[in-house]
């Protein structure tokens, strides 16, 4: 443990000059007689930084505070307005390699404003004990558990949380999980659908191989073969119709013939009497109506031996059909009909094959999510495992710090004023090899009660502590305690 030894501050805020040794101290007075500006000036030796704009007091150019410890620690700073400011962290005599980092772990935010940290919320005292927890990483330690930097992730944060947000609900893990489950459901669902109006045991390799147009030509066929054979029948039972038919043509043809003779006998016998001039011309027309009647019906005749010949003739063309069996097309038909209602259940089907491995795809990639949420959810343990932690008892639940209390883990905000302030203490003890200091600025704001006990537990402890109080007074008080 290391104790300040030596405290020297001249032109800094509003101090020209204050010194204090290894004691423990009380610093009392009014607004604006110097208290805060001791505590922010060794803050400022500490980490380099100051919430004030104006740190070398007005009229000056240089300011300076040296801290020194029983440890060979010398912590020298001189904050410049017209040049460089002046820095030199020695250890036993030798300048620090990388003083800033070095004095980092030397102490906790704690250490420096106790009172404000009991008065800040919950979520912010959470994240600066989160803050205390020692555990190297970086992103390529993100890189070597998940594989991957996990988007939306504040890796700014302490790797507690920002294991929490990659874990979280709302965290890109698991919100990818969810998109990916609800397309594994509604795959699994479109699935089902399709299953449904598949028929049952459907082949989808016998239909897919089946050729319609094999069936379609078999059927053309055999359509033809049994028209033939129809044509042929028709044929044959018609033919005493066709003949009596012909018959009949030529018999009605002989009727008109005889008929329209007959009428031109009569009208030129009827002539002959009146036109007695042209009873030579009229009588060897007579004599050759038989002739021109004999050359007529011979041309009927013949007609009429043409068209029977031709039937004959058609008919015969037809006549081995009649010996053959018509093709019954009825099963073809049907199975025609089953092959097309099938190949029209081709394209489902496949979807749904199709489906199937993206499930399994899909399913692989929520797994993995999965496995990469419930790392981001195992890990914490696993970190305070190998953490240096800044309390022993202490644990974490996702990224809320828990103190261990008799009646069970409470978080920080359910801790009382004094348990805050025993906290803060136990922290600065866990350090061992660090600087053995508290601040407490503003003791006024704690109750009596709360204030003796934390100055009685920092001496019981052997913790220095430089306290501020305001009081009425206008000028500084310096009480050792």
């Amino acid at each position: 443990m290391a104790k300040i030894t030596k405290i020297l501050i001249k032109n800094l805020f509003g101090i020209s000059e204050f010194e204090a040794d290894s004691k423990s101290i009380e610093l009392l007075g009014g607004n604006g007689t110097g208290k805060t500006s001791v505590l922010d000036a060794i803050r400022l030796a500490l980490t380099n930084r100051s919430s004030r704009d104006c740190i070398v007091k007005r009229g000056e150019t240089e300011g300076e505070i040296i801290i020194e410890t029983d440890s060979g620690l010398t912590i020298t700073r001189k904050p410049r307005t017209n040049k460089t400011d002046y820095k030199s962290i020695k250890q036993d005599g030798k300048e620090v390699q990388s003083p800033e980092a070095f004095l980092s772990e030397i102490f906790s935010e704690l250490q420096l404003n106790p009172v404000a940290f009991i008065n800040m919320d919950a979520k912010e005292q959470n994240r600066i004990i989160l803050d205390l927890i020692e555990y190297k990483w970086d992103l390529n330690t993100i890189k070597e558990w998940f594989g991957e930097i996990p988007q939306g992730v504040d890796y700014q944060k302490h790797i507690l949380e920002v294991l929490q947000q990659i874990a979280a609900e709302d965290g890109f893990y698991f919100q990818q999980r969810q998109n990916i489950n609800r397309d594994i459901r509604n795959k699994k669902a479109f699935i089902e659908e399709i299953m449904k109006e598949l028929p049952e045991n459907f082949n989808a390799a016998k239909w897919e191989a089946y050729e319609l147009q094999e069936i379609h030509s078999k059927i053309e066929k055999a359509r033809q073969h049994n028209a033939q054979i129809e044509k042929a029948e028709t044929l044959k039972a018609n033919y005493d119709n066709k003949i009596r038919g012909f018959q009949a043509v030529k018999e009605l043809e002989e009727q008109r013939l005889f008929k329209g003779l007959q009428e031109r006998e009569s009208e030129l016998k009827a002539n002959i009497a009146k036109l007695q001039e042209m009873l030579n011309s009229a009588q060897k027309e007579l004599n050759s109506l038989n002739d021109i009647c004999s050359d007529k019906k011979a041309v009927i005749e013949a007609n009429y031996e043409k068209q029977v010949a031709q039937f004959n003739e058609e008919l015969k063309a037809f006549e081995p059909y009649l010996q053959q069996q018509k093709i019954d097309i009825v099963p073809m038909q049907e199975e025609a009909a089953e092959a097309l209602k099938m190949k029209q259940q081709l394209p489902q089907y496949n979807k749904m094959l199709a489906m199937n491995n993206e499930l399994a795809d899909l399913q692989a990639a929520s797994d993995e999510f999965t496995r990469k949420i419930e790392l981001a959810r195992t890990l914490p343990a696993q970190i305070l495992a190998e953490a240096n932690l800044p309390l022993g008892e202490m644990s974490i639940d996702g990224d809320q710090v828990l103190i261990k209390k008799p009646n069970g883990d409470l978080p920080i905000s359910n801790l009382s004023e004094g348990e805050k302030l025993d906290l803060c203490v136990d922290i600065a003890l866990k350090n061992k090899t660090g600087l053995q200091i508290v601040l407490i600025d503003g003791v006024e704001k704690l109750s009596p009660i709360n204030r003796q006990h934390l100055y009685e537990r920092c001496k019981a402890s052997g913790l220095q502590f430089i306290a501020t109080r305001t009081t009425a007074d206008n000028e500084l008080t310096v009480v050792e305690l």
